[in-house]
């Protein structure tokens, strides 16, 4: 459904150090700069990009928002929460683990990046 995911980053330099540990618990390469200045992730199934903005005010997250990554494992999600804890991460909700009830559930953790976007690392244990 989705081609990429941008998003505002104040400093570009503590964002890649953040998406490029806790992306590569995942498998996926280092983030790459454009000529713009601009940091992209290249996914098979879609890209995650940031940015400072181009009005040149400072970037902000989203009250409400998260942004979802697919984990195959909870070990995965666990890593995932350690690297990211330890390269400028920021705890944020309940520690990681089970979430749901009879129908579905989830293990999550949940981290903000150096802006203080809002990430989830999630693997379905039960649809």
């Amino acid at each position: 459904m989705f081609s990429h995911l941008m998003i505002g980053a104040n400093d570009l330099d503590a964002s890649k150090k953040f998406y490029d540990a806790t992306l590569a618990v995942f498998g996926y390469d280092a983030g790459v700069y454009d000529e713009h200045g601009r940091l992209f992730y290249f996914t098979p199934k879609g890209i995650l990009a940031l940015t400072k903005p181009i009005n040149g005010e400072q970037a902000t997250h989203g009250n409400g928002s998260t942004i979802g990554l697919a984990a195959s494992s909870p070990e995965l999600v666990d890593e995932w929460f350690k690297v990211g804890s330890e390269n400028g991460g920021v705890v944020c909700e309940d520690p990681p683990g089970i979430r749901g009830n009879d129908d579905r559930q989830l293990y999550l953790a949940y981290l903000r990046d150096p802006t203080g976007n809002k990430l989830c690392a999630t693997h379905i244990i039960k649809k």
